[in-house]
């Protein structure tokens, strides 16, 4: 019997690069270290900082902008509006990968 050689469609695994070009910004002074950013975000992106902001809480901070997808997840979760991604892709109808 021969192989199957249909190929699923997988999830690129967490800490891979991305092909979207994002940057994440986070406005310290806003947050009060919930966590959901760093919970939630797909590609493991952010991290807490170990630095305090004014409110006596540990912002998040980026680990590495060039694993973030663009998804925007953190940006929708913060309660705060403390984050916000500035796209640096050429094309802005292209949709933002999960």
């Amino acid at each position: 019997m021969p192989a199957d050689t249909t190929t699923e469609k997988t999830k690129p695994e967490k800490g891979a690069k991305s092909k979207r070009r994002s940057r994440v910004h986070i406005q310290d002074e806003r947050c009060k270290g919930c966590g959901f950013c760093i919970e939630f975000c797909p590609k493991d992106v952010l991290k807490f900082s170990p630095e305090f902001n004014a409110k006596g809480y540990h912002p998040p901070s980026v680990i590495d902008h060039d694993l973030c997808s663009g998804c925007m997840m953190c940006y929708m979760l913060c309660p705060e509006f403390a984050i916000f991604i500035e796209r640096l892709d050429t094309d802005p109808t292209e949709q933002p990968e999960a």
